[in-house]
């Protein structure tokens, strides 16, 4: 029986690294004669970096770059197989949990790190760089990591603006002179898993900023903020950003990769399933049975999250797919509807979110093995 195990990490407890070694180990106390191929995945978010470096045999870097308050730190990067394709998760520099609650801020947190990431991956050659793009604490539609990658982002007086949004409503001009001239020559893709637009109701700063530390005061002062640079951007590089949909991901670095990197934003399963070459799987295996999961399957899996996105490929190669989850949330039972053909949660009794978090390798362990003993017992294996 050949197994495919294609799943996403559970957030804080359980990489797909690990989720895989887990239900390997489970599946032959049960099974010892399966044959399991073990596919690491994500969807642009956490997790990216690992997944593609397994799955491509590349390599993990670590640079010093500025955080999203202006401080020095450590940030990972990956080159992937090929050496030519870098990997870059632009929460690892500009990330919300590199800042603690009490200094969260939109109004003066920045992307420049990011742009150090991409400027990194140009110093070592690579000529294709994927950026996953979500877990942002800044509001400032790229401004920052345009900076680092030489753009000037200029006042009325020919002065480079601050940076966070705050700087963004004194952008008198844009100039390319001395942008690093080797993006002209590396294909961008962008991992993007929403669709808001710059600005407006549905847009970075109404939906995302009070998660980031804005006030309520403060959420119509950032949507300005980013109406400014998109206006800007118009005026100075010729782009129209701001009804683009995706352009309003991670505080706004979306419009900023469309303006400053001339990328292409897709889902971030898309990118992941093509690097890892998941699709030539099932054409290389008779593969009889898919285990995928995430930490909750909910409404949010619906718009292309990773369970969705691996299951529907099974169903193209008519493989039934099983999604191991830590727990359901609202409009779960839609994915039956999109290729997954049971949910099943690890957890097995009630218990605290702390609990569940701490015994997630016991509870996974339990969950796929009692699932394959009954599937054994109905003869359904062989």
């Amino acid at each position: 029986m050949n197994i495919l195990i294609a799943p996403d990490s559970f957030k804080g407890s359980i990489s797909a690294k690990e989720f895989c070694d887990i239900a390997e180990k489970a599946i032959k106390s049960v099974l010892p004669s399966a044959n399991v191929i073990k596919i690491p995945m994500a969807d642009g978010g956490e997790g990216t970096i690992e997944a593609l470096i397994l799955n491509t045999c590349g390599e993990i870097k670590k640079t010093i770059v500025t955080d999203p308050l202006g401080n020095a730190i450590s940030a990972s990067y990956g080159i992937l197989g090929d050496k030519k394709t870098a990997i870059i998760e632009m929460a690892s520099s500009s990330g919300l949990s590199l800042v603690p609650k009490e200094h969260r801020n939109p109004m003066e947190t920045t992307t420049f790190g990011t742009g150090e990431l991409i400027l990194k991956a140009l110093d070592d050659g690579c000529t294709k760089i994927i950026i996953g793009i979500g877990g942002s604490a800044t509001n400032d539609g790229g401004a920052g990591m345009a900076e680092a990658l030489g753009f000037k982002l200029l006042d009325e007086h020919d002065k480079i603006i601050d940076r966070g949004a705050n700087g963004l409503f004194k952008i008198n001009k844009i100039d390319t002179s001395k942008k690093d001239s080797r993006l002209n020559s590396v294909e961008f893709l962008a991992a993007c898993d929403v669709n808001n637009p710059l600005c407006g109701p549905y847009g970075a700063s109404y939906v995302y900023a009070s998660q980031k530390g804005a006030t309520k005061e403060q959420l119509p002062i950032l949507d300005r903020a980013l109406n400014k640079l998109s206006d800007e951007i118009k005026i100075n590089l010729n782009i129209d950003v701001l009804n683009v949909p995706g352009a309003g991901a991670a505080g706004g670095l979306g419009a900023g990769i469309l303006a400053f990197l001339n990328a292409q934003l897709r889902p971030g399963f898309e990118i992941i399933m093509e690097e890892t070459g998941l699709d030539k799987v099932f054409v290389k295996n008779k593969i009889d049975l898919v285990i995928t999961g995430e930490g909750e399957i909910n409404h949010q899996t619906l718009n292309g999250k990773l369970p969705v996105g691996v299951s529907r490929i099974a169903r193209k190669y008519s493989v039934p797919t099983l999604a191991i989850v830590g727990s359901y949330g609202e409009g779960a039972e839609k994915t039956y509807a999109l290729g997954v053909d049971s949910i099943i949660s690890i957890i097995d009794k009630p218990m605290q979110l702390d609990d569940a978090v701490n015994n997630a390798t016991m509870l996974l362990y339990r969950c796929i093995k009692n699932q394959f003993k009954l599937l054994d017992s109905l003869k359904c294996l062989s």
